[in-house]
């Protein structure tokens, strides 16, 4: 079955056809390292990293890049306000140096890969800084002065979107939408033209160019690395549906103006992670995967959650919700944990094959725009389905799981340190008794050593912190 996408430059499905027939080339707009991810930022880098997994499921050599904005995006998308790296330096009362502001992008892209291993996304190819590329958006800026496609005024390099014929047509955006004014300035040509290169004040951060000292702006960052990394035209670009009216049109509309060809054949966007009505960047409440973990969820716990909403769909938080996808998640943790026991049946048979009926079901439903909640069902019909040992359900299990990244071929029983094994048992007496202020007392201790134990009706489960 064809691999169908939703591809936003078209506003519709549309069956994947790579520019080669091996290998697919795709870009993720990656994080702004100027803070923590929060769990919004997260729901993007899981889509893709599912994408990437189907695609490789498929048989696809997939070659990934994923941007790592360290310069240049300004706390609003109509070219105002401070750069987030600079209001980092000011948060962390650094000085207003490029050294320094690379030390805080450096700490915080290590802190984001960690985030990313413990939910299992595969790594990109390459993770390209802004800084380290400078040249080349400065080359591309050149290009488009030099085909009039850009201007200069007192403050900054200008992309003159009137100089292409079909500017905005990712959002469909039209002239003088109110959505798609980039800033109000008396020296722009037009409202929809955006900055190429903020000019930098007098000792205030700044590169070198042959057009005047200053930073880039946000857009012409990935367009300049894509190229660098991937060619143009390339095959997929990711990233959130925020980008799509600002910073995804100018992407394609300064790529286009340079070099004459699209940016990418297909454009594919994941929906918001909300608090109530609110996106989780301006909702107020900051929630990494490390609060979600203080809450005893586990990172995989999570992107299970995630899985169970199609990609394309405004997931709203909610702690109760993927406690319940924790509760999920374990249970297929212990099938595996209960299958890895020895039978005859897997002597005869140690290797077995994915069951052919299930692999067809699921193959169609990551076909079909990445159904995950369609996935993750058919693997619970997979379960309960006793026509099939476990080592069958077992083998197809950690088949699909190849796309479902939740990690389930790394699953091992636990061995449980004597020290710990001690304190379960005197605090198993201590429940006995209903003496709840020693058990709670032993709980902590070890958590402290490393462990959580979580009680319920049937006893005590332990799992590493």
């Amino acid at each position: 079955m064809a691999l169908r996408l939703f591809n936003t430059l078209g506003r519709e499905k549309q069956e994947f056809v790579p520019i080669g027939k091996k290998e697919v080339r795709m870009y993720s707009c990656g994080p702004t390292v100027y803070n923590y991810l929060h769990i919004g930022n997260l729901r993007s880098y899981v889509f893709a990293d599912v994408l990437k997994r189907t695609l490789m499921y498929s048989g696809y050599k997939v070659k990934h890049i994923m941007n790592i904005t360290d310069v240049g995006h300004l706390t609003s998308d109509a070219d105002e306000g401070d750069d987030k790296m600079v209001k980092a330096l000011k948060r962390e009362g650094k000085p207003m140096t490029i050294a320094a502001m690379r030390e805080i992008a450096n700490t915080y892209y290590e802190k984001a890969r960690i985030d990313m291993q413990k939910l299992e996304i595969l790594s990109a190819d390459e993770y390209p800084f802004a800084t380290d590329h400078i040249k080349e958006m400065v080359a591309m800026i050149e290009v488009l002065l030099e085909k009039n496609a850009a201007y200069k005024t007192a403050d900054s390099i200008y992309f003159d979107t009137k100089s292409i014929p079909d500017y905005g047509k990712l959002a469909k955006v039209k002239a003088n939408d109110e959505h798609s004014r980039i800033g109000v300035n008396s020296e722009k040509k037009n409202l929809e033209d955006f900055a190429l290169w903020k000019f930098a004040d007098a000792g205030g951060i700044g590169f070198e160019a042959s057009f005047g000292r200053g930073f880039p702006g946000w857009h012409i960052e990935c367009s300049a690395m894509a190229e660098k990394y991937l060619g143009v035209p390339f095959d997929i670009h990711t990233g959130g549906i925020d980008h799509i009216p600002v910073h995804h049109n100018n992407e394609i509309a300064q790529t286009e103006a340079a070099t004459g060809k699209l940016l990418a054949n297909y454009w594919l966007h994941n929906a918001h992670l909300t608090i109530g009505e609110e996106k989780m960047a301006k909702s107020g409440e900051f929630l990494t995967l490390s609060v979600l973990e203080k809450e005893g969820i586990s990172p995989l716990a999570y992107r299970y959650w995630l899985l169970t909403a199609r990609y394309s769909t405004r997931m709203d938080y909610s702690l109760e919700a993927i406690k319940a996808a924790q509760t999920a998640y374990e249970k297929l943790v212990n099938f595996i944990l209960s299958a890895q026991k020895t039978t005859f049946w897997a002597k005869l048979k140690p290797k077995r094959l994915p069951s052919g009926f299930y692999r067809e079901k699921f193959l169609e439903a990551i076909n079909d725009d990445l159904d995950t909640p369609k996935a993750l069902a058919l693997v619970w019909e997979l379960l309960k389905d006793g026509s099939l040992p476990d080592t069958d359900k077992k083998a197809t299990l950690l088949d699909f799981d190849k796309v479902l990244g939740l990690g389930l071929a790394d699953i091992k029983k636990l061995e449980i340190p004597e020290e710990i094994q001690n304190l379960l048992d005197e605090r198993k007496i201590a429940r006995n008794s209903k003496d709840w202020v020693k058990s709670d007392e032993l709980r902590k201790e070890i958590e402290k050593l490393g462990f959580a134990v979580k009680d319920s009706d049937s006893g005590s489960e332990l799992r590493p912190l």
